[in-house]
């Protein structure tokens, strides 16, 4: 194991420009450790972010770059062997470091750790019981895989007892294969759901169960989990533990329960039971029934660590959500753009359905880019068809690196799109980014909602339609 101490004092990052990287060599910046690092994506926002707080990025992979050999380098989880500048950190025996690891013995050892983990929400989930905790006086440290509005940082240090972090099941760097989850020393954890996703690291459903039973080992037997009720991979999940569980959801089953849900223009209500925690009514800025569960299991966190009804409730009211997750790109002569980081079919069906709850009596456009590793393959291929129910029209992109995917295995949008024709709305299929934005200007009308889900920059594709609708 690395031993990190105050002697440590250049940081290397190699793929600085990631979220979580560059957030993390901002905090050690500001910590007094000289940082520097590479990145053969250079481009805002990141790139300002780190040029705002003087930290210098090479651009590209070069072994020059590694001159003058650093303390301690953070290797990025996108690398891999064959990267020049990972070959000379093995070569010359640099001191190396993943990002998680990083972040558990810069920032969580010595803390009270609060995870957050599951197939879907789990950026969301993380981003409310951050807020919660900040509103409440706690002075949280936290790390999300996306930006919060209220922070405005994927990651803060914080100078409380709390740190929050997303606990994400995908693997943490070519040299160690474990789940980033691993690294995240749990007291207190969420687990919003699971399913079958990531299939370029795991081989099954069963695979992803396993992972998370033995992360479960790691929670103290005076931690606590709350688990989702209502999903039944969770439940199977949180049979293993060693730690007390309180289950939430909507079901009856569920010892905290959801129930007398009212949707308004501004979000949606719910009534919280939690016999001896909580009876009350809450309201959050936002729609889904999947964003109830994740309001819950922060709320479920936040009482259980002594924070009221009330300071939850105000926390909520100055909620502004995530970048990404329903955000409102713009409205342009009367349509409303969206972007959505849905890319498993749970995720886009519950993100339609949200959308709709919020603008029920609109034309729904949901254009959708398979571009996930898992989205991109035929494994959700029938289920996918059906997660797009609630939409009035469906524009599918052709799946991203298509060519470097065999034929046998590739997600056929051809098909789901006739899938979806068949259940009477219409659906098109389209090989370009140019091809969705020529039919939606031609075809779109003022008042319509065009949702666009993708994991990725999917060409900029938001950007272009509010500048030419």
């Amino acid at each position: 194991m690395l031993v990190l101490n105050q002697s440590t004092q250049h940081i290397y990052f190699i793929g600085i420009c990631g979220t979580a990287m560059a957030s993390l060599a901002v905090l050690l910046k500001k910590r007094g450790y000289h940082v520097t690092g590479s990145d053969s994506n250079v481009y805002p926002p990141m790139s300002t972010f780190l040029e705002q707080q003087n930290i210098d990025v090479l651009e590209g992979y070069l072994e020059e770059n590694l001159c003058n050999v650093p303390d301690l380098v953070v290797i990025g989880n996108a690398l891999s062997r064959g990267n020049p500048e990972v070959e000379i950190v093995l070569e010359q025996g640099i001191p190396y470091i993943s990002m998680a690891e990083l972040l558990k013995e810069f920032f969580i050892r010595g803390t009270t750790s609060l995870v957050v983990t599951g197939t879907h929400g789990k950026t969301t989930t993380t981003s409310l019981l951050a807020w919660i905790f900040e509103c409440a006086g706690k002075q949280p440290g936290f790390m999300i895989g996306g930006i919060p509005e209220n922070f405005g940082t994927s990651c803060q240090e914080g100078g409380g007892k709390f740190f929050i972090t997303e606990g994400d099941e995908y693997d943490t760097a070519f040299f160690d294969k474990r789940s980033k989850f691993f690294h995240y020393q749990p007291h207190q954890l969420i687990i919003n759901n699971v399913e079958f996703d990531h299939a370029d690291i795991f081989n099954s459903l069963e695979d992803i169960l396993r992972a998370f039973q033995l992360m479960l080992r790691l929670v103290p037997r005076n931690g606590l989990i709350a688990v989702n009720g209502d999903d039944a991979n969770a439940m199977h999940v949180v049979q293993s533990a060693y730690s007390p569980y309180v289950t939430f959801g909507f079901g009856e089953s569920c010892e905290a329960r959801a129930m007398d849900l009212q949707i308004t223009p501004q979000g949606t209500t719910f009534h919280l039971e939690w016999p001896g925690y909580c009876v009350n009514t809450f309201s959050i800025p936002l729609f889904g029934q999947y964003n109830v569960r994740n309001a819950m299991g922060a709320a479920i966190l936040a009482l259980h660590n002594g924070i009221g009804v009330e300071a939850i409730q105000q926390a909520f009211d100055q909620f502004y959500n995530v970048k990404r997750r329903q955000e409102l790109r713009g409205i342009r002569n009367g349509i409303h753009v969206y972007d959505d980081f849905a890319h498993h079919p749970t995720a886009v069906l519950e993100t339609i359905q949200a959308i709709r709850q919020k603008h029920p009596q609109q034309r729904l456009i949901a254009v959708f880019e398979p571009r996930s590793n898992t989205s991109v393959l035929n494994i959700h291929q029938a289920t996918l068809a059906n997660s797009f129910e609630a939409a009035d029209e469906v524009l599918l992109a052709y799946p991203h690196r298509m060519d470097q995917i065999s034929p046998d295995q590739r997600l056929d949008v051809e098909t789901v799109a006739g899938i979806i024709k068949q259940q009477g709305k219409n659906a098109l299929a389209f090989p370009e980014v140019s091809n969705i934005v020529d039919h939606l200007l031609k075809f779109a009308q003022p008042d319509d909602v065009i949702l666009i889900m993708s994991n990725g920059k999917f060409g900029n594709i938001h950007q272009t339609l509010l500048t030419e609708l």
